[in-house]
């Protein structure tokens, strides 16, 4: 049982690292003006590829994790991306974090705790 905690946590910072490149990709978007124009500007945004990367990786992880571990441990556990992003948003992006939102977390901490034991 312990061993998915490891793969657990690594599947879901992959998650949220790709959707925070996500983020980024879509910020550093142009504006479009054109078909060809507009591909030949975004396949220099390299947080598109980042993100496609991570992601992928994050999703054969899932795969691996659901084809080994049991679904009702497994599952929750990935809700542990919600974590990581909203650390993420705090450090990469510069938002500001309301206490409800805190107190959220550590509920979603204690119940992967829960869960894992």
């Amino acid at each position: 049982m312990w061993k998915i905690i490891p793969i657990s946590l690594l599947q879901s910072l992959l998650l949220a690292v790709g959707q925070l490149m996500l983020k980024f990709a879509l910020n550093n978007m142009s504006v479009y003006h054109g078909f060809w124009n507009f591909i030949g500007t975004e396949i220099t945004n390299w947080w598109w590829l980042g993100c496609g990367l991570t992601l992928t990786v994050a999703t054969v992880l899932w795969m691996y994790i659901i084809k080994n571990y049991e679904f009702s441990v497994a599952f929750p556990l990935s809700c542990m991306s919600f974590v990581f992003g909203m650390i993420g948003a705090m450090l990469f992006l510069g938002e500001t974090i309301p206490l409800n939102r805190w107190i959220g977390i550590a509920i979603i901490m204690v119940g992967a705790i829960f869960i894992s034991k």
